[in-house]
């Protein structure tokens, strides 16, 4: 009698180190929405207590998470190897339809999480088309995501004929780009801003596209050496420490102390790219227990981004009074939450169709 095979199995030539920086990544992602009440009131004014500057110590090296889940999808989709049509209704496929399914479960979780109405529920899954229509901020990322796919027809034909300079030449100027959220600060409209240019000098090097290249610079040429890596981290981890310290009492909003945390800023992309290389060159093939986890984790990792915020907010009521200090109720709120997210998601995925609205 035949074995039933196990839904998500993983492929025998998957490359651990991806799996589990997708891993690092999905976790990082937990932790920044666990902490973000401890530094900002649901106003975006910002909380002024004992447990604020330390927040800036133990949150300074989340913001890299969406930079490496961009960076691992340019690794494995640049250059396009199949035909568009195909790419686009393999890719929207595995990530559209779970997108609107889990959008739709959170109006319902709504209705019972805060008291939404029939008709606020229906509005808000109506909404989905114009901009995450739950109003559940993580999800911005999907529309950033299917927006990088549409890109890759456009990219891939540059791609595979560019020299190593060119691409760096790129590389470059988008990583000047990642300067100005700093430049901004002082010099509010530079290189041909204004309000009727929405286009100004450097827009097409600005935004994520820069990552996702980057990712197939580093699929192409190679991570960083481990040396420069590990510089790189801990000059970009202190710098983004020193100036939210800077930043925390001479500023009123959420958006002014998240300067140094901007997921396009300098110190997050060197840091992002110190990480990615670290992490690409271990050589474990994860044959064990925990390996296993690691990667089928990695294989349900978007429906753990798409549906965690439930479990966190589970967890803040449960333990958020009991546990103290904001170095204590993060890092347990968060192991709670991303344990929880995928035990539960690994269960749904042995469902029917599991994988049309779980994206895995």
């Amino acid at each position: 009698m035949k074995t039933p095979p196990t839904p998500h199995a993983p492929a025998p030539n998957r490359l651990f180190a991806l799996d589990l920086l997708r891993t690092l990544a999905c976790f990082l992602v937990i932790w920044q929405h666990v902490i973000e009440p401890y530094y900002a009131y649901p106003d975006l004014t910002i909380v002024r207590n004992a447990d604020t500057p330390i927040v800036g110590w133990i949150n300074s090296l989340t913001p890299i998470e969406v930079p490496l889940f961009v960076m691992i999808s340019g690794y494995f989709l640049l250059p396009l190897r199949e035909k568009t049509s195909t790419f686009f209704r393999r890719r929207f496929t595995r990530v559209l339809f779970p997108f609107v399914c889990w959008c739709i479960v959170y109006a319902i979780y709504y209705m019972f999480q805060r008291g939404d109405t029939w008709q606020e529920c229906l509005l808000n899954i109506c909404h989905i088309p114009v901009n995450f229509g739950t109003e559940i901020g993580h999800l911005w990322f999907v529309y950033m995501l299917l927006g990088l796919y549409l890109l890759v027809p456009v990219l891939s034909p540059w791609l595979q004929q560019c020299s190593r300079k060119q691409l760096q030449a790129y590389l470059g100027l988008w990583l000047f780009t990642t300067c100005l959220p700093y430049i901004h600060l002082y010099f509010p409209l530079v290189l041909g801003e204004c309000f009727w240019n929405p286009t100004p000098m450097l827009h097409y090097f600005t935004g994520f596209v820069g990552y996702f290249l980057l990712g197939h610079y580093i699929r192409r040429y190679g991570p960083l050496s481990i040396r420069t890596s590990l510089i790189m981290l801990i000059t970009g981890y202190l710098v983004t420490v020193c100036i939210y310290q800077y930043r925390l009492p001479r500023v009123s909003s959420m958006s002014d102390l998240e300067v140094c945390w901007r997921f396009c800023g300098i110190n997050i992309a060197i840091m992002a790219y110190a990480v990615f290389s670290l992490v690409s060159r271990i050589r474990w093939k994860g044959n064990n227990a925990i390996g296993h986890f690691i990667t089928r984790f990695s294989l349900l990792s978007y429906a753990v981004y798409l549906s965690h915020m439930i479990f966190i907010n589970l967890y803040r009521e449960l333990l958020e009074d009991t546990l103290g200090r904001v170095y204590y109720q993060v890092p347990v709120i968060t192991l709670c939450s991303f344990l929880t997210s995928f035990i539960i998601v690994w269960l749904l995925s042995y469902l029917p169709k599991a994988k049309y609205w779980l994206g895995s």
